[in-house]
């Protein structure tokens, strides 16, 4: 076998930077891996298993299949292989750089086998690696950020790097990359006056041109409520939270080291503030234009005396092809609305320190121009402090009515304390099921919550939008998802994580584009190796067989990550499993998404379609109902009749309290990371219960959040509480027989997209989880 024996290998920090020095972007491409085409060819006849009566190959065309050169959308035999020769590349191009041996043969034959199992969907890359895996965007550009899923950035040193933490989300954000951030950084500055056009006499240095009008500065009507005293006694306490020491079994202390740095961006441009700053057409530039509007604001050490101006003619106009940023351009007046939202906050608080809402307001406003006009879909979350009434309130619109535009661009959660009052968080989550929480004692403290706490990871700082990695700040990670309930023994399972880790561990050998980013990325090497299809597995196997596929499956990562570790002359992942919340990934292999259970066995999953759609045809030709969207006559809705597998449960049957005990079983037998569970619950029945149960989970999870059950199940029998076209419709076992009954195989080989997609494009999914995303376009949300 192509993996040697296992030997741990103790990586250098140093060894691995001297490397990634070498991968130049600029760098000719190296010799490329492919897979033996004869090979390859025996699967084009296949059937692949896509799972939930044609919804999981629907997903698949829809969102992961790429457009050839001849127009036809990608089978999956070609998206399988693309991802395989992607990844097997990646390895090859790091062997040969850093002067390692490469056995062609071994490779091949592993190769093979990754590909066999990924088709055969015992495990899948995450979303964004359908997406951009083996295309351009990696093998060219080496654009490497964009397969990874998720990132998170502190606030903390706003005082030394005013505009980072904001740049680096927005840049990573239009990569699909969702990013957490928490709000350390209240109280630390203070916005400068800057004179703006409604209250300076000086001539604007806007140039008002058919392209681009100038802003307007002024705000009516609404008062941002922003509390700067609050904000400066927030921050205090927040920051005794967030740096108190960890303390082993032992009882000796661990001081959190110092990891001050700033983001740095390749493409800085030095602006001179008496110019107007031309918006270049790029990512890049969009991010600069905010660099440079932030650090008018907040640098004290800035030369600026007016609000920045900005000309927005170099962008192109809505509906053109972007290649680089994906998707079409939507014209400059999203990234002029940011612009100016923001401007309006800070000229009203000129003079005041920087608050807790500024800074959520801040990143809510830059996630919801990344998701305008229906282009890309990102996520964010905010950690903020427990026993602040200015971070809790946040999501109160009448106490804060000017967030209510775009506050919906962040899960908001905060950073609890062992042993703390859960009380009064929890009549706030009762009425919406926000705040979440994270315990980033036990984040830090601990791998799998069953084991001996280690403190590997007393840097960290936070997690992603879905809570299922701890992260640093500017740390990214890359996930994998498996499929237990595809397989028929235990020792076949281990064989598939052999191959998942491997493709998430090639993932780490390619640098993103942000040099703090790869510092830690170098160092900690984490990744997230997830199970999906939970509820199925144990409604087939128990929760008993479970425990043991979840015990014997991680030792196995753990010596799996030794020889790829070996291999590659790379350092053992900081961690390596958890429990992603899943999504559209896992509606292709027909599995219930991560742990959680669905709200019926039997559904229609409704989804909806441009009326111009080339999808439309071939569904027709296969009897699925199609009809016109109520209220909107430019969409029509499509329904998939779906099992969720027999004895499977649904969370009528599973109450809070066994929810959050499987995700405990799971941060205990599984996950070293965390486990993303969102708890649904009954706020009549378990409501009051909130509190009790973080009392006494709070020493068994990492993190979780809720959500309460306002209609907890529509029926086709029970119209009091439905609307037209649900997404999700229950409907009893004689109806689906009916509906499946009208169906025939969706035959999708024939699907020509009308326009070529971009072969450079980003992917526009940080994950596959709606229930964490923010969504900018129709999509096809995971099964409740």
């Amino acid at each position: 076998m192509y993996l040697t024996k296992p030997t741990r290998f103790i990586g250098t920090f140093r060894s691995s930077i001297h490397h990634i020095r070498k991968l130049s972007t600029t760098q000719p491409l190296l010799s490329v891996f492919e897979l033996n085409n004869e090979f390859v060819d025996s699967f084009a006849s296949k059937s692949p298993p896509f799972g939930f009566n044609g919804l999981g190959e629907f997903v698949y065309m829809r969102t992961y299949s790429r457009t050839l050169e001849s127009g036809a959308k990608e089978q999956w035999y070609q998206t399988v292989q693309r991802v395989v020769n992607g990844t097997y590349t990646m390895q090859k191009e790091w062997m040969e750089k850093t002067g390692m041996p490469w056995d062609e043969t071994s490779a091949q034959e592993e190769a093979q086998d990754m590909f066999t199992r990924m088709f055969e969907m015992k495990f899948l890359p995450p979303g964004r690696g359908l997406w951009a895996m083996g295309t351009a965007l990696t093998r060219k550009r080496k654009l490497y950020a964009a397969l990874n899923n998720c990132a998170f950035v502190s606030t903390e040193d706003l005082k030394q790097d005013p505009t980072g933490p904001f740049c680096f989300l927005m840049d990573a954000s239009m990569l699909g990359v969702g990013v957490g951030f928490d709000t350390l950084g209240a109280g630390t500055l203070t916005i400068r006056h800057l004179e703006s056009d409604s209250s300076s006499s000086s001539q604007s240095h806007q140039r008002p041109t058919e392209t681009s009008p100038p802003l307007n500065h002024t705000v009516s009507g609404t008062s941002t409520g922003h509390d700067s005293s609050s904000s400066q006694e927030t921050s205090e306490k927040m920051h005794h939270v967030h740096t108190s020491s960890c303390s082993d079994s032992c009882g000796h202390t661990h001081h959190k080291p110092s990891r001050t740095r700033s983001f740095t961006h390749p493409a800085i441009i030095t602006h001179n503030y008496n110019e107007t700053f031309v918006v270049p057409d790029s990512r890049e530039g969009w991010v600069q234009s905010l660099r440079i509007l932030l650090d008018a604001f907040l640098n004290e050490d800035s030369k600026a005396h007016a609000v920045p101006t900005f000309d927005y003619s170099q962008i192109r106009p809505a509906g053109v092809p972007i290649k680089g940023f994906g998707g079409t351009s939507q014209g400059p007046n999203i990234l002029k609305d940011m612009h100016q939202s923001i401007i309006s906050i800070l000229l009203e608080s000129s003079g005041k320190p920087l608050s807790v809402t500024h800074i959520v307001d801040i990143m809510n406003i830059i996630g919801k121009c990344v998701v305008s006009g229906n282009v890309r879909r990102t996520a964010e979350i905010a950690f903020g402090d427990p026993f602040s009434d200015e971070y809790i309130s946040l999501k109160d619109y009448k106490v804060n009515p000017h967030r209510e535009a775009y506050g919906w661009t962040s899960n908001n959660s905060v950073f609890a304390s062992l042993g703390m009052d859960y009380g009064g968080v929890c009549d706030k989550v009762k009425i919406n099921g926000e705040p979440g929480f994270a315990w980033l004692e036990n984040m830090r403290a601990y791998s799998r919550m069953g084991d001996e706490a280690n403190n590997l990871d007393e840097r960290a700082t936070g997690g992603n939008p879905c809570l299922e990695q701890t992260l640093e700040s500017y740390e990214m990670c890359c996930l994998v998802e498996t499929f237990p309930v595809r397989h028929t023994s235990m020792d076949d399972y281990m064989e598939t994580l052999k191959v998942a880790l491997t493709y998430a561990k090639s993932v780490t050998l390619g640098p993103t584009h942000w040099p703090q980013s790869n510092a830690i990325m170098l160092r900690n090497r984490r990744i997230g190796a997830s199970m999906s299809g939970i509820a199925q597995f144990i409604a087939q196997q128990g929760i008993h067989e479970l425990k043991n596929w979840c015990d014997a499956g991680y030792n196995h990562i753990q010596q799996v990550d030794n020889q790829l570790s070996e291999r590659f002359g790379v350092p053992l992942s900081i961690k390596t499993t958890s429990i992603k919340p899943s999504g559209t990934v896992s509606l292709l292999a027909g599995a219930t998404p991560g742990m959680h259970f669905p709200e019926s066995r039997f559904y229609l999953r409704r989804v909806r379609l441009s009326r111009d759609s080339e999808l439309i045809a071939p569904l027709q030709e296969a009897g699925y109902s199609i009809e016109p969207a109520v209220g909107d006559e430019n969409t029509v809705v499509v329904s998939f009749p779906v099992d969720a597998g027999e004895g499977v449960r649904t969370l009528d049957d599973v109450s809070m309290w066994e929810q959050l005990g499987i995700a405990a079983f799971l941060q205990k037998y599984w996950a070293d990371n965390q486990v993303s569970c969102t708890v649904t619950f009954d706020p009549e029945k378990e409501g009051d219960q909130l509190r009790h149960a973080l009392d006494l989970y709070q020493y068994q999870l990492k993190g979780v959040s809720f959500l309460p059950r306002v209609n907890k199940k529509f029926s086709s029998s029970d119209t009091s509480n439905a609307y037209a076209q649900m997404p999700y419709e229950s409907i009893s076992h004689e109806i689906y027989i009916s509906e499946l009954s009208k169906i025939r195989p969706l035959d999708l080989k024939s699907y020509v997209m009308s326009h070529r997609v971009d072969d450079n494009e980003v992917p526009d999914k940080f994950c596959d989880a709606a229930g964490c995303s923010l969504e900018g376009s129709d999509t096809v949300n995971p099964i409740p």
